[in-house]
């Protein structure tokens, strides 16, 4: 059942880095990069890094989604042009939808009755040891980054920033 949910989140994954690459409008693209970002927490998932998942929906599909959708509207690239959506997906996503959701809950079930009497090992990182990690060794790298996300948004909006206005 692991290399079914894996196919099926590669091929979101995949399907998304493509889609990102061909849509014309950004928003579109931020869209597309949001799927491969859920896509590849699914797959930390399958590989049992649960804080890998959480930090990559977290920080990756939520707050850097925020600020490049922020920094595509400060720019202002145009227009938005009104659809009523793509007939294709509308035909082909509802039933994959149903699909995914059929696997998942068919997975979940199926897991409860085999781990019912299954115990973690004493091997196992907790969240507390790698909270350690982060914030005593690495605390300057962590900080630099947070430092250097700051800068790039203040950049964005000096470009942003019309002419003429203060």
């Amino acid at each position: 059942m692991h290399l079914v949910l894996f196919l099926i989140f590669a091929a979101f994954c995949l399907a998304g880095a493509i889609n990102l690459l061909l849509q014309s409008h950004p928003i579109n693209s931020a869209l597309s990069l949001i799927v491969v970002m859920s896509s590849l927490a699914v797959l930390y998932l399958l590989l049992g890094a649960e804080f890998l998942a959480a930090a990559q929906i977290i920080v990756y599909a939520g707050a850097v989604m925020v600020l490049f959708t922020f920094v595509v509207m400060l720019l202002n690239v145009g227009e938005e042009e009104k659809t009523h959506g793509s007939r294709v997906a509308k035909v082909i996503g509802f039933p994959a939808v149903a699909v995914i959701l059929g696997v998942v809950a068919t997975i979940v079930l199926e897991t409860q009755k085999h781990l019912a009497g299954v115990s973690l090992s004493d091997g196992v990182t907790t969240t507390q040891d790698l909270s350690r990690v982060l914030f005593h060794e690495l605390l300057l790298p962590f900080e630099l980054t947070s430092v250097l996300i700051l800068i790039a948004i203040l950049g964005a909006v000096a470009l942003a920033r019309k002419e003429g206005h203060s």
